[in-house]
């Protein structure tokens, strides 16, 4: 297959307030066992996920590239933000709406002079001092805190639990003027949906929540609602 077409990223502020109203973040992989990624990403975008990231570890990037080519054709069909997880390389190579880094990923403005001003960038935070530096860093348009409960994506790593999320939410109060965007994520679903909003986030990341539903599309479209209720 060949190397994902230029797809031209939505203009600076459009891409701002696409972020802005943002609630339901996606993570997952290429469905290669489930053979269905076509058909699960319509279903989740159609459903309500707001921003989607492939994030499969170990593949190559020419894999990653011809696998964002469909998550690309998705997002453009939606009207939805495409994002790619930590290699600024790739994020640049598909054209990506969003990169995601890591604490231990490339430097925020090495990063940003390889994707450009256009694209948004996110940082994960797992401490109070990490969600206060990404909620005033230069270059970082979002952030996400977690984990809040422990997660097989993220083996081994501490979860710092809903403390972090109401920390995040003194920081940056959601939809305040002037505050800037964060993602609650790690073990969320609607079970426990209700105990993140009380901790104060309005936004959240999920990946078994809606990887493992029986129904991809009708389980999106409950997470948005009581995100957006």
């Amino acid at each position: 297959m060949s190397a994902a077409p230029h797809r031209k990223p939505l203009p600076r502020t459009s891409l701002r307030d696409q972020l802005a109203d943002a609630r339901l973040y996606l993570c997952c992989d290429a469905r290669q066992r489930q053979g269905d990624l076509p058909e699960f990403l319509d279903a989740v975008l159609a459903g309500g996920v707001d921003i989607v990231q492939l994030r499969q570890k170990g593949m190559e990037a020419k894999q990653e590239l011809a696998a964002l080519e469909v998550f690309a054709d998705a997002c453009r069909r939606h009207g939805k933000l495409l994002a790619v997880n930590d290699r600024a390389d790739v994020a640049a190579g598909a054209a990506a709406d969003v990169l995601h880094l890591g604490q231990d990923d490339l430097p925020v403005p090495l990063a940003r002079s390889i994707i450009g001003e256009e694209p948004v960038i996110g940082r994960s935070c797992h401490a109070e001092a990490e969600v206060d530096e990404a909620a005033a860093a230069a270059g970082v348009d979002y952030f996400c805190t977690g984990p809040v409960w422990p997660t097989p994506t993220k083996p081994g790593r501490f979860a710092p639990g809903l403390g972090l999320v109401a920390h995040a939410a003194r920081v940056a109060p959601p939809f305040a003027e002037g505050a800037r965007p964060w993602f609650a994520i790690g073990g969320v679903d609607k079970q426990n949906l209700g105990e993140v909003m009380d901790a104060g986030a309005r936004r959240i990341v999920v990946v078994r929540a809606l990887t493992e539903a029986g129904d991809p599309g009708a389980a999106a479209a409950e997470l948005a609602g009581l995100l957006r209720g």
